[in-house]
């Protein structure tokens, strides 16, 4: 029943064949300058990315539809059939090769290494050896440095905590692809990019193995833009122009176009000083954390109620159920007990559409995290029936009671009054822990915080925002649970106090 209302109504998953409309996929959480959040306007996406595929969409004739998805979910995702592509500086190497097909390159570039302002020497790549440096996962930075044994390494998912670490002398030293290094190097008094190109960067957009008829419709529209100037004067825009690309392409020509968004850009970060700056920021914040709080709590909300009502069942089940169902029963708990949620929500998700189950991404939230906890309510609620005397079970079974009402009505609601405490304990562990469904394209409070602080530079303020919402969210049932379990405690009171 719970199932079928949350299929009615929430929103279902991302379809890649609607009809005049061109689903594309990036991780716009922390992604300076492919796609992300304007810091003039966070409810707007913005970047070169954003561009190209809206040149590409307009070129074919449909409307772009962009999913948020992390990293790591963008290729799972795009197997799903969550969207037709993925743009999000994906390089096609030849591990990538053998997963996806690729489209021609649409950028090409080079790393750049990054210093503190006040560091010296370190300005080519042969000055690194010896040294710690940091870069993204995954890249070809990552690749030029592993072949050389003598520099530490130190990769990271996000940008952010690389130019951190920077900052507070935890890296010597960060090669980076250019567009990264000028968004995030470029723009801060503290930092400064050094030397010259260090290797050699190509992105491409992927699609789904097979998918060649899709592929060759966007390369198409792809060679289209190339050839009318289109993409140089969207990279002109945004200051990414290169040598490499003018290479490559063989168009050395001077399309006049001022990189207005890099400008636009770095005035709005430069210019977001003062506590009075800040105060209205934040304010402006409220929106994207409400949104991010509503499905936080949704998320949990029906997730508990799912945990709930199966963590009875478990627990009846194998207290007082046949010994074969209590083994299984059994087996369950231990099974879901002894696996991380993480990988319990990608199965859901992303392994059950290989058996023909598929879950739009609340669903799949909901699901993994009500089969979760429902393992540890049952172990609860298992606790809480054994500390009702037997003697109880017994008196009920002599006033005429079958076995099952003798449990409905006398055992359960003892046992329920105990385990109060616990289920609320459980359900504010499940605020938390929703935070992991981000991992499927939805953004929670949790993902509300990385897109927000890594926008600004600003995980102070952004995370006190962002706690105090958690904060609020629990507190009103924790104080629920202790008047429920007031009423009870009287309730079990008068009902034992008269003879």
């Amino acid at each position: 029943m719970l199932l079928a209302w949350l299929l009615l109504f929430v929103p279902a998953a991302v379809r890649a064949d609607e009809a005049g409309v061109l689903t594309w996929a990036s991780d716009g959480q922390a992604n300076v300058p492919f796609t992300f959040h304007d810091p003039e306007d966070a409810n707007h996406m913005e970047g070169f990315e954003h561009d190209i595929v809206a040149a590409l969409a307009e070129r074919l004739g449909e409307r772009p539809k962009l999913t948020q998805n992390d990293w790591e979910g963008l290729i799972p995702g795009l197997q799903r059939g969550l969207y037709q592509m993925v743009i999000d500086g994906v390089e096609p190497t030849r591990e990538h090769k053998a997963a996806v097909l690729f489209s021609r390159p649409y950028y090409i570039t080079s790393n750049r290494i990054v210093l503190r302002r006040d560091q010296a020497g370190l300005d080519s790549f042969d000055a690194l050896k010896g040294h710690t440096v940091g870069t993204i996962k995954d890249t070809s930075a990552e690749r030029v440095l592993s072949g050389e044994k003598s520099i530490t390494i130190r990769a990271y998912d996000e940008e952010s905590n690389a130019f951190s670490d920077l900052r507070n002398g935890r890296l010597d030293a960060l090669l980076l692809d250019q567009p990264i290094a000028l968004y995030y190097g470029g723009v801060s008094p503290e930092f400064k990019l050094a030397g010259g190109p260090v290797g050699r960067t190509e992105y491409a957009i992927a699609f789904a193995a097979g998918n060649t008829a899709e592929r060759d419709r966007v390369n198409t529209a792809l060679d289209a833009i190339i050839a009318d100037g289109t993409l140089h004067r969207i990279l002109a825009r945004w200051n990414l122009w290169t040598p490499a690309m003018a290479e490559a392409l063989d168009d050395h020509s001077d399309p006049h176009v001022a990189p207005v968004e890099w400008d636009r850009y770095r005035a709005a970060i430069t210019g977001h000083g003062g506590w009075r700056a800040r105060l209205i920021r934040y304010v402006g914040f409220l929106p994207l954390i409400l949104h991010g709080a509503w499905l936080t709590l949704a998320v949990s909300a029906c997730a508990m109620v799912l945990a709930v009502g199966l963590g009875v069942m478990l627990a009846l089940v194998r207290r007082y159920g046949p010994r074969g169902l209590g083994w299984l029963a059994g087996i369950y708990i231990e099974v879901v007990r002894g696996t991380p949620l993480l990988i319990q929500i990608l199965f859901i998700f992303y392994g059950l559409p290989s058996f023909g189950l598929s879950f739009s991404p609340f669903v799949a939230g909901v699901i993994a995290l009500g089969l979760n906890y429902a393992a540890y309510e049952a172990e609860n609620y298992r606790a809480g029936l054994g500390s009702v005397a037997r003697g109880q079970m017994e008196a009920a079974i002599a006033l005429n009671m079958t076995h099952a009402q003798a449990l409905r009505l006398v055992v359960v609601p003892q046992a329920f009054r105990t385990v109060v405490p616990v289920m609320t304990n459980d359900f504010i562990s499940l605020l938390k822990d929703s935070s992991l469904v981000s991992v499927i394209t939805l953004t929670e409070l949790s993902q509300t915080y990385v897109r927000l602080s890594s926008t600004y530079y600003d995980y102070i303020g952004t995370g006190l925002l962002v706690g105090l919402a958690y904060l609020l969210l629990g507190l009103p049932f924790v104080r629920l649970a202790r008047y429920a379990e007031a009423r009870l405690g009287r309730g079990m009171t008068q009902q034992t106090g008269h003879h």
